[in-house]
């Protein structure tokens, strides 16, 4: 992942330590990835965030009727990472980054006809219908 990141311009000595951001819900909001943020940018570092996916996931309640069934597989978006990103600094209130100042890069589908590179702050990014 760290080479193909390569192609947005930024420079790849410069990252810190990569985070995951996990698909939140209603009953599990984690914010562990906060604090490897936190010390990147406090270095002046960059921090690459691999954005969760959900790939053969059981429906539960396909389940309770004896049925093994999974559901269809997703993949997190750029604006739903940043929407969390910014819950979880509203959430910690640490200063890791400003929604509305710290510019991010995202990326998406890397080394497809159809890849998709864009810059923004997270407020921004949260907004667009990330290369969809």
């Amino acid at each position: 992942a760290m080479g193909a990141v390569g192609c947005c311009g930024l420079q790849l000595y410069n990252f810190g330590q990569t985070v995951s951001i996990p698909y939140f819900d209603e009953n599990w909001r984690p914010t562990s990835f906060y604090p490897k943020i936190k010390y990147n940018r406090q270095g002046g570092m960059h921090t690459l965030c691999l954005l969760d996916i959900k790939v053969k996931e059981p429906d539960f309640e396909a389940m309770k009727r004896g049925k093994i069934v999974y559901l269809p597989p997703r993949f997190m978006s750029v604006s739903e990472s940043s929407e969390q990103l910014i819950e979880a600094e509203d959430v910690r209130k640490g200063g890791a980054y400003i929604p509305d100042k710290t510019l991010c890069v995202g990326l998406a589908r890397l080394g497809q006809h159809d890849q998709c590179i864009m810059a923004g702050t997270l407020g921004e990014i949260k907004k667009e219908e990330f290369c969809a």
